[in-house]
């Protein structure tokens, strides 16, 4: 996952931008970017890093326009380099910027494509530059001096056509304007939202309606599964559905984790997803474990809270925090590398003994994908002084690799790969382990918006609503992203800095 945010304003956006990707941080913490335009020429500031720690004063003054984009980045495919840090850029046609918010499952072919049919060389390992040179190349087909919306339009048309995956992506045009278009299955989240200036009507584009609540802006609505929303220079809206067969199927793990709780997706409140949640997982209980021994309810923070309170409630038990969090240290889940992982739980999280001393205590997650968390947490309980630990995950197991932009690739490093609910409890040192089931996921999930018929669950049941994801392109995803080969990449990064600081 990563968030994207584009602005069209009356005057600049450099400080707007900069907001809106501190409100989309948790989206992503690799790295961060920005460019504006301004009287037809770029300016770009990008780097690995928090956005606070990207942009200071001397970058803001050199990022001047009223037209402007922007991106937080958390790799999943290529690598945790500055050189992939976003928007890309390319000069030809008009001069394109683009930030890109999913996963190509066709990015190899695309990329043989690219280069064979328009001598493009693609510079990294990112898919997202692969999408901007799609982009590029079908404006190009345009083979005009001055395009306009119905040329952006078929072009991404004919993008759509060629790219499989989940994406959403806000480009740039020099000249033109920012357009955001998002898959034909609405995989990955996009909305849009105006606010009226005393200069003017302004719009914004983003990841999450949270980002255009900070900002002022009204939500308008999501940019439908297929569609694409142009915002020209002047200011003007021009809206246009682009896929032959839109389906809306948002990823459902969206409102189990990656967005903040009060975003709305497609119509659906994520905290009152997360509610019902809670609501589904309490009654799950009482059916399986009528004659359980209880006494608190604790959440793992921060995102299983609003589930765990509601459990609680339901059940009839306390609840209790009973974990403080040091939050100066990144999200676990988005972390780089199982060390790295593994350091950060002791230095995330610490216990309130006098909350699990002598007790039976359940711990609510979200949900448990390489366990690695869990099992520390439960230690971290144990040796607070609870006299049982269970576990409680609002998700279901998750079994397979995400393969639309979740680090989810390889299935030898999911914990309940191939591992029953008792093994899996056995694994991560529970006393006992309960899983939400998918029927009641999905139907906490869709209770705001009942026209959405299915979401993307393959992490959770294994089926690929894009197609063409088969074993083979799961194994080379698994070479490739695995945390032994992130692991090389970042060896293989320091030895090549060691050496230029040696140069």
């Amino acid at each position: 996952m990563c968030g994207i945010i584009g602005i069209v304003a009356k005057s600049a956006v450099n400080q707007a931008l900069y907001d809106g990707l501190t409100v989309l941080q948790h989206r992503g913490q690799d790295a961060a970017g920005i460019v504006t335009s301004d009287n037809g020429r770029l300016y770009m500031r990008k780097d690995n890093g928090l956005v606070r720690d990207v942009f200071h004063t001397r970058h803001m003054r050199n990022l001047p326009g009223n037209i402007g984009i922007g991106h937080v980045r958390y790799p999943t495919a290529g690598c945790s380099s500055s050189a992939e840090a976003q928007p890309f850029y390319v000069n030809s046609p008009y001069g394109v910027c683009l930030a890109h918010n999913g996963n190509l499952t066709n990015a190899d072919e695309l990329k043989e494509e690219l280069f064979r049919e328009g001598l493009r060389h693609i510079n990294t390992d990112s898919d997202s530059e692969v999408l901007l040179n799609v982009f590029a190349q079908e404006l190009q087909r345009c083979g005009k001096l001055r395009i306009d919306e119905n040329d952006i339009f078929a072009a991404i048309a004919r993008l759509h056509q060629r790219c499989r995956g989940g994406y959403a992506a806000i480009a740039m045009i020099t000249g033109y304007g920012v357009v955001g278009f998002r898959d034909p299955f609405g995989i990955r989240p996009v909305v849009f939202g105006k606010r009226d200036t005393e200069l003017g009507v302004e719009y914004m584009i983003a990841s999450e309606s949270v980002a255009l609540n900070t900002l002022g802006f009204d939500l308008v609505r999501d940019i439908a599964p297929g569609e694409a929303v142009l915002i020209d220079s002047e200011g003007g809206l021009h809206t246009r559905q682009c896929a032959d067969h839109p389906v809306c199927a948002p990823c459902i793990f969206e409102y189990v984790y990656l967005a903040r709780p009060d975003s709305i997706i497609d119509g659906i409140s994520v905290y009152q997803a997360r509610i019902r949640m809670g609501e589904k997982l309490a009654r799950k209980i009482q059916r399986e474990w009528p004659k359980h021994d209880i006494d608190v309810v604790i959440p793992i923070p921060d995102t299983s809270r609003t589930a765990a309170l509601q459990l609680s409630q339901e059940l009839g038990i306390a609840y209790r925090e009973g974990f403080v969090k040091n939050r100066y240290i990144a999200r676990t889940f988005i972390m780089p590398g199982q060390s790295q992982r593994k350091r950060s739980v002791r230095q995330k999280l610490n216990a309130i003994g006098m909350e699990f001393k002598g007790k039976n205590v359940l711990l609510v997650d979200d949900s448990i994908v390489r366990g690695t968390t869990s099992q520390q947490i439960i230690q971290l309980a144990r040796e607070a002084g609870a006299r049982k630990v269970y576990f409680a995950s609002a998700a279901p197991p998750v079994r397979y690799p995400n393969v639309y932009g979740i680090d989810m690739p390889s299935v030898h490093e999911l914990i309940a790969h191939e591992r029953s609910e008792q093994e899996v409890a056995q694994a991560i040192g529970a006393d006992g382990l309960i899983y939400q089931d998918l029927d009641d996921l999905i139907d906490a999930t869709r209770s705001d918006n009942t026209a959405i018929k299915r979401f993307d669950a393959s992490c959770f049941s294994g089926e690929y609503i894009t197609g063409g994801v088969d074993r083979r392109y799961l194994d080379h995803i698994e070479k490739l992203r695995c945390d032994s080969a992130k692991t090389q990449q970042r060896a293989a990064q320091n030895e090549a800095m060691d050496l230029h600081n040696d140069a």
